[in-house]
């Protein structure tokens, strides 16, 4: 699978949140611990709406989050 056209802060953001683990944050958004990591890792695209729900446990909008870097 190619990566997606796009990086993220998770990992800065779940240690800004008190070291959050990747299972917890899995826990609040209701996606396995594999799959935040996947993620996490440019090596999985989340859907829109787990994309929202991560954005919103760590109170920040869409694009504090997940970066565009595709053409």
């Amino acid at each position: 699978m190619a990566k997606p056209p796009f990086s993220n802060d998770i990992r800065t953001l779940r240690f800004l949140a008190g070291e959050m683990t990747q299972g917890e944050l899995g826990d609040h958004v209701g996606v396995t611990r594999q799959t935040i990591a996947a993620i996490e890792q440019g090596k999985y695209s989340p859907s829109l709406e787990v994309a929202f729900r991560i954005a919103h446990v760590f109170d920040k909008p869409l694009e504090a989050v997940f970066q565009w870097e595709g053409d």
